[in-house]
């Protein structure tokens, strides 16, 4: 993926350098690690990472960012920028709607939004609260030596399935899911956060395929890095890695082959219309 000067996005809130103090002043002792459901949209690594950002800065401590941390920076904010660009355009011809641009917010190892206090721990998620996605980039990392899903575009296809989310909340999909939720068992909520995350898989597929023909920066083997990583962020990929046994009913994002097959979808349509998971699963 050919990114380097390229524009990046002005939506961008660096919270790398800043202490605990700059998540809400809490700690990480008190610090909620949600799983993945309720408001926040992520992917729960801790049983694969338990040790992940442990090391985070006191309160007191201004840390400057390494020359890795300022590059992953810049790629994070023109990913930003190709999906305002991409979701300006969709949703006006699609939906005849305005994009509502969100922030992203790069923190390191913990970090407070309107929803709550979160650890890195929880992966990238995107909050409605404040509609804002979260990311530390140590997550790339987790990606590369624990997932087996490294690749620029791998990394550009998790930002572009939490900015997703953030196209479902503003079609109105989120909270008509949580209100949907809050009547039902927990077998049928599962199964309706299920259903949210392959639609944002979907989404991601409509940012891909349009990047692809408007930008003209995706390389060779690209696509295969992100479908790659659909994969390996499925819940019975993870739940494998973590020691257990794969539990359809405890599934919160889907399973790898679904995750991939709803990307695929979003790929080759290009469409809204073709990413209702909720329809397909006969609501």
């Amino acid at each position: 993926m050919e990114w380097r000067g390229r524009r990046g996005s002005s939506n961008i809130e660096d919270r790398r350098g800043m202490g605990t103090s700059g998540v809400g002043g809490i700690g990480l002792v008190g610090m909620l690690i949600v799983l993945a459901v309720g408001y926040f949209f992520g992917v729960d690594i801790s049983p694969l990472v338990g040790g992940m950002s442990q090391q985070a800065p006191s309160a007191s401590q201004q840390r400057e960012l390494t020359a890795e941390q300022k590059e992953l920076g810049q790629f994070v904010s023109v990913v930003l920028a190709d999906t305002e660009e991409i979701w300006t355009d969709v949703l006006a011809r699609q939906a005849n709607m305005q994009y509502q641009k969100p922030s992203l917010v790069l923190f390191s190892g913990a970090v407070q939004s309107a929803c709550g206090g979160a650890s890195a721990a929880m992966g990238p998620f995107y909050c409605p609260g404040d509609r804002k996605v979260y990311l530390d980039t140590d997550f790339f990392k987790v990606m590369q030596s624990k997932m087996g899903a490294g690749g620029d575009f791998a990394y550009a296809y998790v930002i572009a399935h939490e900015i997703g989310h953030h196209v479902q909340n503003q079609i109105g999909v989120l909270s008509k899911v949580n209100e949907l939720r809050s009547r039902v068992g927990q077998a049928d909520s599962n199964r309706l956060s299920v259903l949210t995350e392959l639609q944002a898989d979907c989404f991601a597929g409509i940012w891909a395929r349009a990047a692809y023909d408007k930008f003209g920066t995706i390389e060779q083997g690209d696509i295969e890095e992100a479908i790659n990583a659909a994969r390996a962020v499925g819940d019975d990929i993870l739940m494998e890695k973590a020691g257990r046994a794969p539990m359809p009913d405890a599934f919160t994002h889907g399973s790898a082959e679904d995750r991939m097959t709803w990307l695929r979808r979003g790929l080759e349509s290009g469409d809204l219309a073709q990413c209702n998971s909720f329809r397909e699963a006969g609501l």
